[in-house]
């Protein structure tokens, strides 16, 4: 078997047990704060808001020195490593924290999540981007098997939630230890080119990046679109639970819709590049801000759990297209030498400050006047900016057959070729 076949396969299945992992610890993670440790609707928006800090404070971090690194593996496999020991923390340290002083509890959860899952995700993402540029292998159908991975893991995590919540963050433990294992065994080679290319980035790119209007509409995009639906979903399993007879029904049911939806979204990952490539990159973003202020528009006015179910479904169309068209804007209209820093500040930090700031106020607006209208009131803003965006955002007609707008600020020493650089540390 080819090498790109190989490392398809390898990564995928990163992809897999990576979201199992994330799934089986953090899809219930609203249900268990309600239910488990008992916290108001207030409380759980400021922790998902002390969350999105210390990911934006891990992001930029996890992009610069990815991208500098090259196609190294290090950072995925202190990822991995630390995943190992998420079961023993919730159970150990963030559930008894968080009891006992819902500030302390919040600020070390926060660290801990932040650079395991919340902050770790756009380096995985962007780390597994490179390779498949580099090896031709189309990313969306290798991130298609991290929606199964997450689809697998919530299709039982209702049931396991409801004998012990505990269960689930040890299944978490044990698919980590796979993740290791999976990690250990990649192996990737880097050109001379390669390790040049690395080596010239310094930190005044990451500083011209924000001289660029182009990418300030773009973070505008993300945190007037984008970052609504992390904040929709934050509180929505305990929304959808208290539309059942009993909690514990609700719960089993979203897990199994929570699952469906996933496995839906695989498979529009599948077709998502096909879509893009065909609309083009602007105009699949304008479709997924409309499809998302649908869904979130739709779910205030909804009444019932069949109703609500059908809302929730449209995610698995707006998703994949979304995240497809971002990687492939960031590539047609920015310097690819940085597109780690791109993906993580550009997408994921711009999402986190967009989180941080609605997350609290989405957690006051559930306690006072509801989900129904909250979500009325983040759809509107949702299509808002996604009509905004029809003016701002690049078309990519405009930049064909450029690298950038950094390459224009700054010359790049052309690369010496050489041999193949051993990088499996």
């Amino acid at each position: 078997m080819e090498v790109s076949k190989i490392l398809y396969w390898k990564l995928s299945a990163y992809f897999f047990f990576f979201f199992f992992t994330w799934s089986s610890s953090y899809s219930l993670f609203s249900i268990w704060l309600g239910q488990e440790i008992n916290l108001s609707g207030a409380a759980t928006g400021i922790i998902f808001s002390v969350n999105a800090i210390f990911a934006l404070c891990m992001q930029p971090l996890y992009g610069y020195i990815s991208d500098k690194i090259g196609l190294k593996k290090k950072i995925l496999s202190f990822i991995s490593l630390l995943l190992v020991f998420v079961g023993p923390f919730y159970i150990f340290i963030y559930g008894p924290l968080l009891k006992h002083n819902v500030f302390w509890g919040a600020i070390v959860g926060g660290i801990y999540l932040a650079v395991a899952f919340l902050a770790g995700i756009g380096a995985i993402e962007s780390y597994i981007e490179k390779i498949s540029r580099k090896y031709d292998f189309e990313y969306g159908k290798s991130r298609m098997w991290g929606s199964l991975g997450w689809a697998a893991a919530t299709f039982f995590a209702g049931q396991l939630f409801n004998i012990n919540p505990n269960i689930n963050f040890w299944v978490a433990s044990v698919s980590a230890i796979i993740l290791v294992a999976i990690i250990m065994s990649v192996k990737i080679e880097m050109t001379d080119q390669e390790m040049n290319r690395a080596d010239s980035i310094k930190l005044r790119d990451v500083g011209q990046l924000f001289l660029l209007k182009d990418f300030w509409f773009f973070m505008m995009y993300i945190i007037g679109v984008t970052c609504v639906y992390s904040v929709y979903d934050q509180q929505f399993p305990l929304y959808y639970a208290s539309l059942f007879p009993t909690e514990s029904l609700g719960n089993q049911v979203f897990g199994y819709l929570n699952s469906f939806q996933v496995f839906l979204e695989a498979g529009m990952m599948f077709l998502a590049p096909f879509i893009v490539n065909k609309f083009g990159v602007k105009n699949s973003l304008i479709l997924a801000g409309f499809l998302m202020a649908f869904r979130i528009i739709g779910s205030g006015i909804v009444v019932g759990p069949i109703g609500i179910s059908s809302m929730k479904l449209i995610h698995a169309l707006e998703l994949p297209i979304m995240l497809i068209a971002i990687f492939k804007y960031l590539a047609a209209n920015f310097d690819t030498r940085l597109s780690s820093v791109l993906y993580l500040v550009g997408f994921q930090f711009a999402s986190q400050v967009g989180a941080s700031i609605l997350s609290p106020l989405a957690g006051g607006l559930y306690d006072s006047v509801g989900f129904r209208n909250t979500y009325l009131i983040m759809g509107i803003m949702v299509f808002c900016f996604t009509i905004i965006s029809i003016f701002t955002l690049k078309g990519s007609k405009k930049r064909k057959g450029l690298n950038g707008n950094l390459e224009r600020l700054r010359k790049i020493t052309k690369d010496n070729i050489g041999g193949c650089y051993d990088v499996n540390n």
